[in-house]
């Protein structure tokens, strides 16, 4: 299944190389999913679309300080859409037992772009490391079966400068990719910094060049 921010935005972790895929899945919204409890523990798993480390740390936060009396608060995320930004946690659970199985069950439903924070309270049974794997990957997965996902275009930043004859060309072709104008300096050229999907970039760049007959910068 196909996986830039979400669908206006830029890709998630910054990038905006031409290569990669050009689209992704992730939730569509943040969700919450809490399980029959596990031999007295309680666990809840608490879901959200992010596209930066900031906004995942922000929503980490957001989980501990809404629910301050769990005990753990583990996680995994993964931001960009080839799945290489990544970081989980088991959060003061034995190594590797909850932030990596989490981790893997978000690998395994091929979605990116999001954060799971499973929270737990302890019930008085130890489960193991074992059962520790199963409860925190059990419970992300079965949250991420629930959830609402979507596709989302990647989309990438460019800045682009033409002369202002060429102005006419560019205007008509800025439209017919789908192209989304950030910026606009009007100097000895015209400078525009722009976000286009990456599935149409290849396009555009080459009509760029016959446009304006090899006039114009792309960086």
């Amino acid at each position: 299944m196909p996986p830039l921010q979400h669908s206006s935005d830029v890709t998630p972790g910054g990038a905006s190389s031409a290569e990669g895929p050009t689209r992704y899945r992730t939730i569509a919204k943040r969700f919450c999913y809490e399980p029959d409890k596990i031999k007295g523990s309680r666990f809840i798993a608490n879901l959200s679309p992010v596209i930066t480390t900031a906004e995942a740390e922000a929503f980490l936060q957001e989980i501990r300080n809404e629910f301050p009396d769990a005990g753990h608060h583990c996680f995994a995320w993964i931001i960009d859409p080839q799945g290489k930004q990544t970081r989980s946690s088991d959060d003061g659970e034995p190594g590797s037992s909850a932030g990596p199985p989490i981790l893997r069950m978000i690998e395994g439903h091929d979605l990116t772009g999001l954060i799971i924070v499973v929270s737990r309270w302890f019930g008085g049974t130890k489960l193991g490391v074992g059962g520790l794997m199963r409860a925190y990957g059990g419970t992300a997965g079965e949250a991420m079966d629930r959830c609402e996902i979507r596709e989302v275009r990647v989309k990438i930043a460019l800045t682009l400068c033409y002369p202002y004859e060429c102005s006419g060309p560019i205007e008509g072709l800025l439209k017919s990719c789908e192209v989304k104008t950030n910026n606009a300096e009007y100097g000895e050229d015209v400078t525009l910094d722009l976000v286009l999907p990456k599935d149409r970039h290849a396009e555009f760049v080459a009509e760029v060049i016959e446009r304006t007959a090899g006039r114009a910068r792309i960086t």
